[in-house]
């Protein structure tokens, strides 16, 4: 997939809050975009509560956990934040793809043989 990423930020300044809604194929390299998107929205407000919404993206799973990394340590990577503020964001998961295949299980011999 060479999709963009595209994102759409919603903020509600007296909720203190902000939804970032990603759409696109999220990559390693891509995800540096989306902390931009982060680091910005979150300087209306410090402490603002953010929601990823990654509901409509297709994200890489080394992306997914890099993300799940920051949520878990309150940070962006250091070169994207080098004073390392805390911030308070949640991820709302893509939806499932395709489930992966795995490996049928075994025939029994007797219907095997038939």
């Amino acid at each position: 997939m060479n999709e963009k990423l595209r994102v759409l930020v919603s903020v509600d300044l007296d909720g203190a809050k902000a939804q970032v809604k990603t759409q696109g194929h999220v990559t390693v390299q891509s995800i540096q975009g989306l902390y931009d998107v982060m680091k910005r929205a979150d300087s209306l407000v410090p402490g603002l509560a953010l929601e990823l919404d990654m509901t409509l993206a297709e994200v890489e799973p080394q992306a997914m956990e890099e993300l799940r990394g920051c949520a878990r340590s309150h940070h962006l990577p250091l070169q994207v934040d080098p004073l390392q503020r805390n911030y308070r964001f949640s991820i709302v998961a893509p939806r499932s793809t395709a489930p992966k295949l795995t490996a049928l299980p075994a025939v029994p011999t007797e219907l095997a043989a038939a």
